[in-house]
């Protein structure tokens, strides 16, 4: 075991730290970080107030639904909402109406096995709350034979982020994706990246990469406007003749935000983005076994850059919030498990640490960015 220990001296405060290897590993949040919890919180006031008014929950979240022009509590003005379109289009496509009225048919035939159906409206601001991580750099290098070489600070994780990245710098130049490759993200290359986090990466390196494109774009322009060049790589050919500068350093900040923490005042969000979904689920009363007969999602992804990976990336976070809400279970040795060591992990392994399977899918899974957005 290696320990160092850092102290520091504040007045009437003493604070010592220790920084230890073990080998035990580190803990911490997968996706969410409090988002889904805070939810879940505000969904069971939502359930308790409809019970309260004898309405469905679904009528009081279109009652509260915001509009353009309103004034979150933080003080940011709403713009571009279209949770109305999103929340429409999902209604229209899971037939919300006659899913209703099946379920209540079904449940009254029923007695041990039931039925229940819900929607569930989201909004999540795109931008990092703390000012300062809202910057993004990029290096973009164009090589004679037509070739281009990118190294931004966003970090692949199977989102698709260098895609999306690559897709930016071939509309730019004009070139096709083959022609684009991605370098490893390294910070030798572009330093100080921010976390590749709060669904911001593509529009941060994304931007740094086009502001990177522009630059050499703008020096390639005066050869190109003095020949007919067939090829973007006897264009980049010429260019090296003539020594322009095939290399170029973009750098994107998320413009209009920021936040006074004092005073809980700002603007936080550069934008937000809208989505909702449709769930039926069937249950057995007696056992607990319960499986998803439907599930339907809307999103507003604005323009999308690629929009079948947006699709793939929809499914796969339903799925894993599947797990998460509904199946997965930590189990800590503590009073409620006695039987594990205290402050042990038992589920620390797919022996015991149960993800959703293919037998988990809903049986009828749909999935859509909004039309019109």
């Amino acid at each position: 075991m290696f320990e160092s220990e850092n102290v520091y001296d504040i007045p009437n405060i003493r604070v010592s730290g220790k920084v230890c290897f073990t080998n035990f590993p580190s803990n911490t949040a997968f996706r969410g970080f409090g988002g889904p919890q805070g939810m879940l919180i505000a969904e069971n006031w939502i359930h308790h107030m409809a019970m309260e008014l004898k309405r469905t929950p679904e009528e009081i979240k279109e009652l509260n639904f915001h509009s353009d022009g309103a004034v979150l509590y933080y003080g940011q003005l709403v713009q571009n909402c279209t949770i109305h379109s999103v929340w429409d289009e999902l209604k229209a496509s899971s037939n919300f109406v006659e899913a209703r009225e099946a379920v209540n048919v079904f449940n009254s035939n029923n007695r041990w096995r039931k039925r229940g159906i819900a929607m569930v409206p989201t909004k999540f601001g795109i931008s990092f709350t703390t000012k300062f991580m809202n910057q993004a750099g990029a290096l973009v290098q164009v090589y004679t034979d037509g070739t281009v070489l990118i190294t931004h600070g966003g970090v692949e994780m199977g989102q698709s982020l260098h895609t999306k990245i690559a897709q930016v710098a071939a509309s730019s130049l004009d070139i096709p994706l083959s022609c684009v490759f991605i370098s490893e993200t390294s910070t030798d290359k572009v330093p100080n990246a921010s976390p590749t986090a709060a669904s911001a990466s593509s529009d941060l390196y994304g931007a740094a990469v086009l502001d990177a494109c522009q630059q050499i774009m703008a020096r390639m322009e005066p050869i190109a406007s003095r020949g007919n060049y067939k090829s973007f790589a006897e264009l980049a050919e010429a260019c090296y003749m003539e020594r322009v500068d095939l290399s170029a350093h973009g750098f994107y900040i998320t413009p209009d935000i920021g936040f006074d923490w004092v005073a809980g005042k700002g603007t936080p969000f550069n934008y937000f983005t809208y989505g909702a979904a449709f769930a039926e689920v069937e249950i057995d009363t007696l056992t607990g076994d319960f499986h998803t007969r439907t599930a339907d999602i809307v999103m507003d992804l604005g323009y999308s850059i690629n929009p079948a990976i947006d699709i793939g990336q929809i499914e796969g976070a339903f799925i894993q919030g599947l797990g998460w809400a509904a199946m997965e279970e930590l189990k800590w040795g503590d009073d409620n498990h006695k039987w594990i060591r205290p402050g042990h992990l038992f589920t620390h392994g797919p022996g015991s640490y149960k993800i959703p399977s293919v037998n988990d899918i809903p049986l009828n899974f749909k999935d859509s960015l909004l039309k019109v957005s």
